[in-house]
């Protein structure tokens, strides 16, 4: 099992920016694929962006639409991290924002929290308007 923590998340105002950073303990890194989500209170959770493993050293990468062209995911295998880097934030972008993990090669897109089964603890995201 690995074990994923979260961090970076804060306050920040509309139209800034936040990294969040989520270092993960398993030796294998390089072959989970990993992802970002978020839920907000009373909502369900909801997928932000993905890095997915495609092979070799060959990742696809996607994102919900409502953060396209404003988050990035961002991994380093040599140190076990993904990041998951925030501009031009939205009141709408606060949630409590979680670390997600799947080895090996997947056929799905892996946008649905059930193709997950590694989660951090969330860390919270605070946007004020």
């Amino acid at each position: 099992q690995v074990q994923l923590v979260e961090s970076g998340g804060g306050l920040v105002q509309a139209g800034g920016s936040l990294r969040l950073t989520c270092a993960a303990s398993e030796f294998t890194f390089s072959t989970y694929n990993m992802a970002w989500f978020r839920q907000a209170p009373g909502r369900e959770r909801e997928f932000v962006a993905r890095s997915k493993w495609i092979g070799s050293n060959i990742y696809s990468s996607d994102y919900a639409d409502a953060v396209k062209g404003r988050f990035s995911i961002l991994r380093h295998n040599a140190k076990k991290t993904v990041e998951l880097e925030m501009n031009s934030l939205k009141p709408e972008d606060m949630a409590v924002y979680y670390c997600a993990a799947r080895v090996g090669r997947v056929g799905s897109d892996l946008i649905d929290a059930f193709d997950y089964d590694n989660w951090g603890q969330g860390t919270q995201v605070t946007v004020s308007s």
